[in-house]
């Protein structure tokens, strides 16, 4: 069962999360068990030889993880992250799609692909995410 009825109650659930807004991530879409979210990349992205910034492309895969994990049991926060920086992107805006692999009992993995609006494979991310107790 999801928490979150459609798209706008998770966006409206994760408005404080400032970051994330600072750095012009967008909830796209959402479902029981995956999302996804985007970024247009603008200068603020760009590293010293102006690629985007791993961190960059890993706050969206976060978001994209919390949005996904949060809809199938709130709260349930980052255990572990791992990435893998495939390619530079060339387009203009980043897509993270977040799907869940695993739903345990007190964990959940969950993998975020991250490409670009050309269809370009950027990232790899897979989370673990640990269920604290509802209250």
């Amino acid at each position: 069962m999801s928490t979150f009825k459609n798209v706008e109650e998770a966006r409206d659930f994760f408005k404080n999360d400032k970051y994330a807004e600072m750095s012009g991530i967008v909830i796209d879409k959402i479902g029981d068990d995956w999302c996804e979210c985007s970024m247009v990349i603008t200068d603020i992205h760009r590293n010293a030889i102006g690629g985007v910034m791993g961190g960059a492309i890993f706050t969206l895969a976060d978001l994209a993880f919390s949005v996904a994990a949060n809809n199938a049991h709130l709260p349930t926060v980052a255990q572990q992250m791992s990435a893998s920086f495939i390619s530079t992107a060339k387009g203009e805006k980043l897509i993270a799609r977040s799907k869940c692999r695993k739903d345990g009992r007190t964990t959940c993995i969950y993998n975020i692909d991250i490409c670009d609006d050309t269809g370009r494979d950027i990232a790899q991310i897979i989370g673990t995410g640990y269920k604290l107790p509802q209250k």
